[in-house]
């Protein structure tokens, strides 16, 4: 697979123009990732906007509530044809299980291509600390781990997880999860609000199948020569 096919660029900006700018310019990745922001300045319609253009949408709102609201919520959304979602693993076995057999039905009954479905383990922008304040025992990678053999059980597609937590979930789960990894930094990049970070080929190497890379790639002067540059460096 080329390179460049396993990034997601994040789309940092709440501007559909400049949105549809950035997919006209490196039309050539994985998909472009529309989480919170975008989606509640331009709702189902700027989304819409985007995906007619006929790129990958990783729809990256992170569900979660009761289990009946984040079926609903998701099988509103499947209109849209999202390549990814997302759902937070921490809302519990039967938000997860309802939400698949939700998506599989509908998307069978609409003849649409069913996304993949990844649950959020935990953020990147969390670390052991956090964990103290949150009352959560144990370390973060003991708590992914209970999340990802969760996301299995529930028959999730995939799993959002920090790439320093690659190879252990990788080793603690039977089935092939689809692993999508945030907080990743080119070699010298800016940290921002990540912690727990690595850089495109230790994360590659780990086993993660797709990169999601935002402002080392939209927030440059140049997205395109900075792509192929994180390219090469996987």
């Amino acid at each position: 697979m080329d390179s460049k096919k396993k990034i997601i660029v994040a789309i940092d900006t709440i501007d559909t123009n400049e949105a549809l700018g950035l997919t006209k310019l490196i039309p050539n990745v994985g998909a472009f990732k529309l989480g919170l922001e975008y989606f509640c300045a331009n709702g189902p319609k700027g989304i819409r906007k985007i995906s007619e253009t006929g790129i990958k949408i990783f729809l990256d709102l992170k569900f979660h509530d009761i289990p009946n609201t984040v079926a609903g919520a998701i099988k509103a959304s499947l209109d849209l044809e999202p390549f990814m979602m997302t759902v937070h693993l921490s809302g519990g076995y039967n938000m997860l299980h309802r939400t698949m057999e939700e998506v599989k039905e509908y998307c069978s009954k609409k003849s649409l291509k069913k996304p993949l479905i990844l649950g959020v383990s935990v953020l990147t922008s969390i670390d052991n600390n956090d964990f103290s304040s949150l009352g959560i025992i144990g370390k973060v990678e003991d708590q992914v781990i209970r999340l990802a053999k969760l996301a299995e059980h529930a028959s999730l597609d995939g799993l959002v997880c920090s790439a320093k937590e690659l190879k252990v979930v990788k080793k603690e789960t039977e089935k092939n999860l689809i692993l999508v990894t945030p907080g990743i930094r080119p070699s010298g990049g800016n940290v921002n609000d990540q912690k727990r970070i690595m850089t495109p080929s230790q994360a590659i190497n780990d086993g993660a199948d797709f990169l999601v890379i935002g402002r080392p790639i939209t927030g440059v002067s140049d997205p395109k020569k900075a792509l192929h540059n994180i390219s090469l460096e996987m």
